[in-house]
């Protein structure tokens, strides 16, 4: 076993964060950059992490094998994230800047928020139903309703006011299945 010092990182070492990193989760290339860059300062501190760059920029830049073999593939990560934040009763806008924080080119947003597009009528509909499915709000309350209360956490999660008023208009979780398929409640 070899002794590594802090400061001793190498290519070999980085391509072993990297594939370690990408056999756990799913990445982007920009991702992966920023994760390896976080990994090298912990590893060795600022200066360690510095002479790191120009090495994980060329490890960045021959991801081809990455990509060929599926470990990095910057559109299914979108399509698979996206997916996921509207399942989680997430509005567009705020999916489209998670993925842009996440590094992933206005390209593949776009390719990913066009599949959920596609997938349902109406996205931020069906995420406001799963956002208050998961919060309790509107149908799905055990208490009493304070309208106002539910309005502020329907904005707060980036929900415009016409989705909200629709999901809490519905009076049961029948009437919200009945407005996802495109029925008044």
């Amino acid at each position: 076993m070899t002794d590594r010092t802090k400061a001793d990182i190498d290519p070999a070492l980085i391509e072993n964060w990297a594939l370690y990193y990408l056999g756990r989760f799913a990445s982007s290339a920009e991702n992966l950059r920023r994760v390896l860059r976080r990994r090298a300062r912990r590893r060795g501190g600022a200066e360690a992490a510095r002479a790191a760059d120009p090495l994980i920029d060329a490890l960045i830049a021959r991801v081809a094998r990455y990509r060929e073999s599926g470990l990095l593939d910057d559109a299914a990560y979108a399509a698979a994230r996206a997916r996921g934040r509207l399942a989680r009763g997430e509005p567009l806008r705020r999916i489209a800047a998670g993925l842009a924080s996440k590094g992933v080119d206005a390209e593949d947003r776009a390719a990913a928020l066009d599949a959920l597009r596609e997938t349902a009528p109406d996205p931020d509909l069906a995420a406001a139903c799963a956002f208050a499915r998961r919060r309790r709000l509107g149908p799905y309350r055990r208490g009493p309703a304070d309208r106002n209360r539910e309005l502020g956490s329907f904005a707060r999660a980036g929900f415009g006011r016409r989705e909200a008023e629709a999901v809490l208009g519905c009076a049961d979780p029948e009437a919200v299945a009945a407005l996802l398929a495109g029925e008044r409640c």
